[in-house]
């Protein structure tokens, strides 16, 4: 739910932080968080320990996780590892992003957004999550916005532990071997490998795009004439 737009015109202008966590994950989803509160309250997400969720432990995100509804709001939005694999497809991972970044705004209805650009140009980035978004939400986009921006900070707390509970839910449907769901994590190659040993497809859980997948899939058998024959 949005804030209300009943304030009056004295009241603090609001800001969203928007981050992704799993982006770069080959297990579950990519989902992208985002936060929103009253300029006005800022200075509260910093002394509860907002920041980039990559110098967090799992238990302190979890805590500040809990905290910050007590100041703002947040929200995410999911993207499937199907949704993911046909954006790869097509060479439109970052417009896929800047889609999920646009829906954050029209759901939580910012007077400015602030977003952890994930293209090389952050002008084109943030040009195309406004245009996406339509309306009048100003939009600011930055490389390491989690790092510099408290609000964007809070945000990719948001997105982590999202994200985090999300794999924890297919860790307990799949076992403990899953691991993190990161191509750099031994356990999850492992498992991986071992899965697609037994199963004739990918798993809905898997991004089958990621370049990961080249390694871990078993050849196939060579087909010869005899396969052919009527």
């Amino acid at each position: 739910m949005p804030f209300s737009h009943a304030e009056g015109p004295t009241s603090a202008p609001r800001i969203l932080g928007i981050d992704e966590a799993g982006r770069g994950s080959v297990i579950g989803p990519l989902v992208v968080g985002g936060f929103c509160v009253g300029s006005d309250r800022v200075a509260e997400l910093v002394s509860l320990g907002a920041r980039d969720s990559k110098t967090l432990s799992p238990r302190a995100r979890e805590r500040v996780f809990a905290d910050l509804g007590s100041v703002g709001r947040s929200a995410v939005v999911a993207l499937s590892p199907r949704t993911v694999d046909l954006a790869v497809e097509r060479g439109k991972l970052n417009d896929l992003e800047a889609g999920a970044f646009a829906r954050l705004i029209r759901m939580l209805e910012p007077d400015v957004a602030y977003v952890d650009a994930c293209d090389p140009n952050e002008h084109r980035f943030g040009s195309r999550v406004a245009r996406l978004a339509g309306g009048t939400t100003r939009v600011v986009a930055r490389h390491h916005a989690d790092r510099d921006f408290p609000i964007v900070g809070a945000a990719s707390i948001v997105a982590k532990v999202r994200r985090d509970r999300a794999v924890a839910r297919l860790r307990r449907t799949l076992g403990d071997g899953l691991g993190s769901g990161y191509p750099s994590d031994r356990r999850t190659i492992e498992f991986l490998r071992a899965t697609l040993a037994v199963r004739p497809t990918v798993p809905a859980w898997v991004r089958s795009s990621w370049s990961t997948m080249q390694r871990v899939m078993p050849p196939r058998p060579a087909r010869t004439l005899d396969d052919f024959a009527p």
